[in-house]
């Protein structure tokens, strides 16, 4: 991976298609009504913020993190898997909140297994259960996490 940061680029066709596989493997992972990722115009709206990994002229990764503390669309491209990209923006994501004075990065994710690599990888980071936020109500097939940052 040669970096981390800037926009999202979303009028980048890999950003688009590396959203779309986002959202529709979230789409198929989760049950009916489960699964609150974002699209391209939820991720370009106000108070988000997207930065993107690239391998040379490859996209690897993004992650997206909003005004209120909420890490959103992390997702490594099939073709990156296992090779650190998800730390590394975990990692920038973080940095970024902790840069804007925020307290604390909360997040949902499912409980499905293709989702128990995330969860592995924020529980390295330190983040711990908590229970629902904004507007999410708690299921069996969710789980929220944060990581207090002071």
């Amino acid at each position: 991976m040669t970096g981390t940061g800037g926009s999202g680029k979303s009028s980048d066709p890999r950003v688009r298609d590396l959203v779309a596989l986002h959202v529709g493997s979230m789409l198929a992972d989760s049950p009916p009504g489960t699964s609150y990722a974002l699209d391209l115009t939820g991720l370009t709206g106000p108070g988000m913020t997207v930065w993107t990994a690239w391998d040379g002229d490859a996209l690897a990764g993004m992650v997206a993190l909003s005004a209120a503390g909420e890490l959103k669309s992390m997702r490594t491209h099939p073709d990156h898997l296992r090779r650190g990209v998800a730390a590394a923006l975990l990692e920038h994501a973080l940095a970024a909140a902790r840069g804007r004075g925020l307290d604390r990065v909360v997040l949902e994710t499912g409980t499905a297994p293709p989702f128990a690599p995330a969860v592995a990888l924020y529980r390295r980071a330190g983040f711990t259960d908590r229970g629902p936020f904004g507007d999410y109500v708690a299921g069996p097939d969710n789980r929220f996490l944060e990581l207090r940052l002071s």
